[in-house]
């Protein structure tokens, strides 16, 4: 069985091969960050026409970089939201007209259930477990009960928090995307005193997440200031510093009120350290990860979740998009081969 894997939910192109007789798997991004960095953000439109131009090249480079023949894949799957519904449509029609060509089945994945399987790859799960998916559109905080199986417990009632990171960041000035730039400054910043920032949703009981006032603030914030190098440093640190420990406070009341202590955590935030390290000293939970380089959307987590629901079955000839999509509706399934790890090659 040989899993082709497409991403095109927003502004990466992925691809990927999973062999999965011998666990091999191959994998090729086209970045549009040098497109879209003018902008301090991404442009829907931009986005697509960049996905349209360069799919079957890097289709064809995937194939040469791996030396699999077209006719040795058995499974096309493809990421069909949630969302930028242009972008989503170009690998959609591009799943689909290859897998009618082939003769074979094209899988719809869920983009933050990819995100999720990245987490799990290899390691041996125990239910329950606590879900973080933390990526530029989505905050979101669940208990997984089985593969498929998914309860929502809170989630951004605003922005999300990669988004956060981004517009503080274009404000400060920096690159896209904005959580690296910000990490970076924020690791600069070497004064014992830390600018001090409103915690949002101070006092809650539930486990929602809010970043829009934190945004607001941190922007006055950097606004009173003298703007030298030093007290950006010192801004990026304060609001790093609220939104980790708006997770780590959630993160802590649910492992009080449930006793669940296994967390895995994915999308592009999931790769910020200071996240990673609080979360396992202050909180103390057994932390699921994906290694930093599979953090932000990649064609592997699509191969690899569409492969693991083809092999418990899934194997329809689906072909849609659609911008918001719930994990929650998603099916149970059996899952096998999690624990196996795979060796991945980037072409």
């Amino acid at each position: 069985m040989i899993t082709l894997g497409i991403e095109t939910s927003c502004d990466e192109l992925g691809m990927a091969l999973i062999d999965w007789r011998s666990n091999r798997a191959w994998h090729v991004l086209r970045s549009q960050i040098d497109l879209h960095q003018v902008y301090g953000g991404v442009v829907p439109e931009i986005a697509a026409r960049d996905h349209v131009e360069h799919m079957p090249k890097l289709f064809e480079k995937l194939i040469r970089g791996s030396g699999i023949k077209r006719d040795e894949i058995s499974h096309v799957a493809y990421t069909a939201g949630p969302g930028l519904i242009g972008a989503l449509l170009t690998g959609s029609v591009f799943a689909a007209t290859l897998a009618r060509s082939l003769n074979i089945p094209a899988i719809a994945v869920n983009h933050m259930e990819g995100h999720l399987m990245m987490g799990l790859m290899g390691q041996s799960v125990k239910f329950p477990i606590f879900v973080l998916l933390v990526s530029g559109g989505h905050s979101q905080l669940m208990l997984m009960s089985d593969f498929g199986k998914y309860q929502l417990l809170g989630r951004s009632i605003d922005d999300a928090a990669g988004e956060a990171f981004d517009k503080v960041a274009k404000k400060m000035g920096l690159g896209y995307p904005g959580g690296r730039e910000i990490q970076a400054l924020a690791m600069s910043d070497h004064f014992n005193e830390i600018l001090h920032l409103p915690l949002p949703l101070r006092g809650q009981k539930g486990f929602n997440f809010s970043f829009s006032g934190l945004k607001t603030a941190t922007v006055q914030l950097l606004e009173s200031l003298e703007q030298t190098p030093e007290n950006k440093a010192r801004v990026a640190r304060a609001f790093q510093g609220r939104v980790v420990d708006s997770f780590v406070n959630v993160v802590q009341r649910a492992v009080e009120n449930y006793q669940v202590y296994d967390l895995v955590i994915s999308g592009g935030v999931s790769a910020n350290t200071e996240l990673r390290r609080r979360l396992v000293d202050e909180v103390g939970v057994n932390l699921l990860a994906p290694r930093l380089d599979l953090c932000t959307d990649n064609g592997l987590m699509i191969a690899y979740c569409g492969g693991l629901r083809a092999m418990a079955g899934d194997s329809q000839m689906h072909h849609y998009a659609v911008s918001r999509w719930d994990m929650c509706d998603l099916g149970q399934f059996s899952c096998y081969r999690i624990d196996q790890l795979l060796d991945i090659t980037s072409v």
